[in-house]
């Protein structure tokens, strides 16, 4: 019995020592610099949001088709893509951002580190006032865009505005989500908040960039507000008959036009603070080495760099995420021998026709509605000349689809014949264009790990400095999040949706359509449109809108949430995404079209399942729709 006790008050001891190396909330807050590494630790998840295949906006959009029968994904997790072929589920939800499953992330955990940074930055004695007062409204931006995640996937959700405590009741465990409203008024307080004590700029670019600024802060304000004013959320009938177990009521089931009011207020707003401060539309300014440029490839260009110039040098980047954006090998295609011998670029992100089809005609306007353009025999083969080539490979035969189109077209898309600017050769006269029919040229199929489907590569999202031959060097950059021309077409659809005349909307259009070469959209409508009148109707208005941000933000992770706020995205997909014969290396037999995928999504799929096992665990939340 002696010895007992005396091993017990050894025990007793030994757990009274805390062992070395172990982090509590007391250490991570004693000083300015412990406290700054938490702050970054609340940017963590933010920054892990630059992988384009574990965001919806992405994989959802029908922008993209990702095989999925590959014999080696090369590092990409096909989840996301595989979406829209049906595979989403409630047992086992895909991209699940409430608890960080299947390619999401835990939001909640996220915005739980913010709280506990909230709760400690007195802690810090060294920490300047004016410092503090900066990162408090930096985490107040950071929990409110954490919430925004969640409600654009989930819509209702629990607010989570503090932490709860470690000897919490089961009862306070088990939150109840809050109505849609009540959480986009909690996001715009929050972010209300934090404006004031954010900077206008980043001064110290080489430490602070992509810490949030004030522009940054109101354009996602509204960006908060055009989504809760949009159908999906707005007096959506779908969604009148969903309420708490409590019988709260969780949408609002009338229409309330105010809410485009608001988000009107929120564009202008944004769009001042990123003008004043210095945010303009890109423009490219060639180097040394590019001695002449076609008017043609210069406006290209401008397209191109507005997404890949570096951070510090590129005007119209109101908010990009810190870390380089990892997919150029996904999106680039083989444009040299070398590179064929040595496939080392994936080049499997593959653009369906449909998506090559949005873009307009080199008239400004849909292809299927421009009377100069031969929409009928479009996929009737054309061979290039001297006229278009610095678009078209000269003397290559491709399709008539390819020509006649807008800027935004060759800036966006590789495609069989297409000019590719870049990848070492930057004179205008020797340039290097796509071969991508059969498996005997570069850019065709060679295996089943490094092809592409469909025949378009998202050219977009490939710096043109980027070489890519026997080996490859990667010019990294910064994928936008947020750029002023999206501002400008978001403020100029709210405008509309306020009802606000054609005069007051179309000239926030016609800066994003001058900078891509195009005549303004009165013009562009009246002259070259089988419909030229669409313009001076609200509906037809919405159409043009919706369309010019498809096109000017495509590939940047944004038309699929767009499509999903404006209820179209089951529209979109209830047709099959096709591609080219990719096998056939004769032009005549390449260029037939063939379904690759046949989209499956319905009501339902706007808004994401809930993880069942957290509706067992926690009975007082309710499923979204028919899940």
């Amino acid at each position: 019995m002696a010895l007992l006790a005396v091993s017990c008050v050894s025990c007793k001891k030994y757990l009274d020592v805390t062992p070395d190396n172990v982090g509590t909330i007391d250490y991570a807050f004693r000083n300015r610099n412990e406290a700054e590494n938490y702050l970054f630790s609340c940017y963590a998840t933010l920054q892990q949001l630059i992988y384009p295949q574990n965001n919806a906006g992405f994989t959802t959009s029908a922008e993209i088709i990702f095989p999925n029968d590959l014999t080696d994904n090369q590092g990409i997790d096909p989840t996301g893509f595989n979406l829209i072929r049906g595979t989403q589920s409630a047992q086992s939800p895909g991209l699940d951002y409430w608890d960080g499953y299947n390619g999401g992330q835990a939001t909640f955990r996220a915005i739980r580190r913010c709280n506990t940074m909230l709760e400690n930055i007195d802690k810090p004695v060294d920490l300047g006032a004016d410092e503090k007062k900066r990162w408090i409204a930096e985490v107040k931006f950071l929990k409110a865009y954490y919430h925004f995640i969640l409600y654009r996937m989930y819509g209702p959700i629990p607010i989570t505005d503090v932490n709860l405590p470690i000897n919490a009741s089961t009862e306070q465990v088990k939150v109840k989500r809050d109505p849609a409203d009540s959480v986009v008024n909690y996001m715009v307080r929050l972010l209300d908040q934090a404006t004031p004590d954010l900077p206008a700029v980043i001064q110290n670019q080489a430490k602070e960039l992509g810490r949030i600024t004030q522009p940054i802060a109101l354009a996602v304000k509204a960006q908060i507000l055009a989504t809760a004013a949009s159908p999906l959320f707005n007096g959506n009938p779908d969604y009148t008959g969903i309420k708490n177990k409590d019988g709260k009521a969780l949408f609002t089931s009338a229409y309330d036009p105010t809410k485009w009011d608001k988000a009107a207020a929120a564009c202008l707003a944004a769009i001042q603070s990123a003008e004043t401060n210095g945010n303009k539309l890109h423009t490219f300014i060639a180097p040394a080495n590019i001695t002449t440029l076609s008017d043609s490839l210069k406006t290209v260009l401008d397209l191109q760099t507005a997404i890949t110039e570096k951070w510090d040098l590129n005007t119209e980047i109101i908010w990009a995420l810190n870390p380089y954006f990892p997919g150029q090998t996904y999106c680039g295609p083989r444009l040299t021998s070398k590179a064929a011998a040595n496939p080392q670029f994936q080049g499997t992100f593959a653009v369906p026709i449909s998506e090559q089809e949005l873009f307009y005609s080199d008239k400004g306007v849909p292809i299927n509605e421009d009377k100069t353009f031969d929409y009928t025999n479009r996929y009737s083969l054309q061979t290039g000349n001297s006229a278009s080539r610095f678009y078209i490979g000269n003397n290559y035969t491709t399709v008539k689809a390819h020509f006649n189109r807008e800027p935004r077209f060759y800036a966006d898309l590789g495609f069989d014949g297409g000019i590719w600017f870049g990848n070492g050769l930057v004179s205008q006269e020797s340039l290097y264009y796509l071969q991508g029919r059969g498996s005997s040229a570069f850019a065709g199929p060679t295996d089943n790990v490094r092809l592409n489907i469909t025949g378009y590569w998202p050219k977009k999202l490939v710096n043109y400095l980027t070489v890519y031959d026997d080996g490859y060097t990667i010019a990294d950059f910064r994928l936008p999040l947020i750029r002023l021309a999206g501002l400008y077409l978001l403020y100029a659809e709210a405008l509309n949706e306020q009802g606000k005349t054609y005069n007051e909307v179309v000239p926030y259009l016609d800066k994003v359509r001058a900078r891509a070469g195009l005549p303004g959209v009165v013009n562009a409508w009246s002259t070259y449109s089988n419909n030229p009148t669409k313009f001076t109707t609200k509906d037809g208005l919405r159409q043009i809108i919706h369309q010019e941000s498809r096109i000017e933000l495509a590939f940047e992770c944004q038309p699929g949430w767009d499509l999903r706020r404006w209820k179209e995205l089951q529209s979109v997909l209830s047709q099959p995404l096709q591609g080219w014969n990719i096998y056939e290396p004769d032009a005549i037999n390449y260029y037939r079209p063939r379904t690759l995928v046949s989209p499956v999504f319905n009501v339902r799929n706007y808004l994401w399942p809930i993880y069942n096992d957290d509706l067992i665990v926690n009975d007082n939340l309710v499923q979204n729709l028919n899940w």
